[in-house]
């Protein structure tokens, strides 16, 4: 089977969620036997050096690059706010990007195209004049979801005004769009049925994020440290930078007060000045890390305090793979298959925090179990040689 991959950043190299996620689907098809070519957006969000993109890599996926400046233009997004065109989606529309998608069907026959996220989408009626592929969108979120939970919580009047604005227009074109697919492959089964809700005709799977269980068996052990807590996301997500804040200014304060000695390691990418120049009596800012597994097995507890947000978190999937014990709001670990207290702690409210931590600090088989059991979980639910196997069957229905 010959699949093109329509990607909103490049899947390598795979160090955060969404290029991780992409980048399961390819290596998994390509191990299977089959043909993959990436088409992927360059960006000054994920800007990539492709003279660093490994020779195989390139070689195996014939990867491809649009060049596309995606922070926003204040003057755009004020002359957007009269419009009834969604902003997130206007700014991978570029005559580059259609160029490059025509030449590619023109000269190679794909059986499907996969666009990765919605905002890639908009090409589905140049596609059908061209080539004859099926069309899957491989929805990482339900888009409009994210910025629904993130308005919603917004104080300011004038900001929640045109954050409704913003996203209305999202909303309207993923509703108007999703019966334009030949199929939708969602991440999670909270997904597939809200889009089901929604109106989604459609051919609908759940294809979650898969690891590699040999990968992940051979991983290493996890270094008790009972006091050491952390998070490890990209600091450029705004659900991120919203759960983040709200945990350091509603708990931490609480967490030291009861466990002086504790610890709060915050890492991942792109840290925006308000968190790189914080001064907190137990937080140390790390950054980015050269190495995302070592970190989390040697770095205690994760905590995921998201607030907003939709789809799947692949740090939480990765954390449970290791054996990392997990203290997480629901709307962070939404979409995996998890029982409070067996295989992740799940914290909604400042007081569950406390009561987690404290007791992660205070059990240390309870949370050492939590970490082992996680490990089940994960991989009895996310083998990726298994959710190749069903994504592959679901391309076959659709052709």
């Amino acid at each position: 089977m010959k699949i093109l991959f329509v990607c909103n950043k490049s899947p390598w190299p795979a160090k955060e969620g969404g290029p991780i996620a992409m980048n399961a689907l390819i290596s998994g098809l390509l191990d299977a036997g089959h043909s993959v070519k990436i088409l992927a957006v360059n960006s000054d969000k994920y800007s990539v050096d492709i003279d660093n993109i490994p020779a195989p890599y390139k070689q195996k996926t014939v990867i491809e690059f649009v060049n596309l400046q995606l922070k926003i233009n204040p003057w755009h997004a004020f002359l957007n706010y009269f419009s009834k065109k969604s902003l997130h989606v206007q700014r991978f529309i570029t005559t580059e990007f259609k160029s490059k998608i025509t030449r590619i069907l023109k000269e190679e026959d794909f059986d499907i195209v996969q666009f990765e996220t919605l905002y890639v989408s908009p090409y589905i009626e140049l596609i059908r004049s061209i080539s004859s592929a099926k069309i899957v969108l491989r929805a990482h979120n339900v888009e409009h979801l994210i910025w629904e939970r993130i308005t919603n919580k917004t104080k300011n009047p004038i900001k929640k005004r045109y954050l409704r604005h913003i996203t209305d227009t999202l909303r309207n074109y993923e509703l108007e769009s999703m019966n334009s697919f030949d199929g939708v492959a969602a991440i999670t089964k909270i997904d597939a049925e809200l889009f089901l809700k929604l109106g989604c005709k459609v051919p609908i799977g759940v294809f979650p994020f898969g690891i590699d269980t040999e990968i992940f068996s051979k991983i290493g052990t996890i270094k008790p440290n009972s006091k050491t807590f952390f998070h490890l996301g990209s600091m450029d997500w705004l659900p991120n930078i919203e759960g983040i804040k709200w945990f350091i200014k509603e708990i931490w304060s609480s967490v030291i007060e009861k466990h002086p000695d504790a610890k709060f390691l915050l890492a991942g990418r792109n840290m925006p000045e308000s968190i790189l120049n914080l001064k907190v009596k137990g937080i140390e800012v790390v950054g980015e890390v050269p190495d995302a597994y070592k970190f989390m097995l040697s770095s205690g507890v994760m905590i995921v305090p998201l607030l907003s947000g939709s789809g799947i978190r692949i740090k939480i999937i990765e954390g449970m793979a290791c054996g990392v014990p997990i203290i997480s709001t629901s709307i962070g670990a939404e979409g995996i298959e998890i029982t409070s207290g067996k295989d992740i702690f799940i914290a909604d409210s400042k007081n569950d925090f406390l009561e987690s931590i404290s007791e992660c600090i205070n059990n240390k088989q309870l949370t050492k179990s939590v970490g082992e059991k996680a490990k089940q979980t994960i991989f009895k639910n996310h083998d990726n040689q298994q959710i190749i196997d069903n994504l592959l069957r679901f391309y076959k229905k659709l052709m």
